[in-house]
């Protein structure tokens, strides 16, 4: 277990997800690059078809997109706070 001295468990919780994301999108855009690369330098580009670079890029672009959303909106408790809020809002108006 991470010792946290100082540190607001849920907040070092998030950084950490956010920097893993960063980590992630780092790894993406130098792999699927080379990959372009690769395709670019083989004479790929004249055979008129789909690049086969883009299979990995979608595919990979996807899992990053899950990814980022967990980093920057998948915190439930922020969501149920914001829902929470919104419903109290809804009743103090009535």
């Amino acid at each position: 277990m991470e010792i946290l001295e100082g540190k607001d468990p849920q907040l070092w919780k998030i950084a950490r997800k956010r920097a893993s994301f960063k980590g992630h999108l780092q790894t993406y855009i130098v792999a699927n690059g080379f990959l372009w690369v690769i395709w670019y330098m083989t004479d790929g580009h004249s055979d008129g078809g789909i690049p086969w670079p883009a299979w990995s890029t979608v595919g990979w672009g996807i899992g990053l997109a899950f990814d980022y959303f967990d980093a920057y909106h998948g915190d439930k408790n922020t969501m149920a706070q914001k829902e929470y809020e919104k419903l109290k809002k809804e009743k103090e108006a009535k």
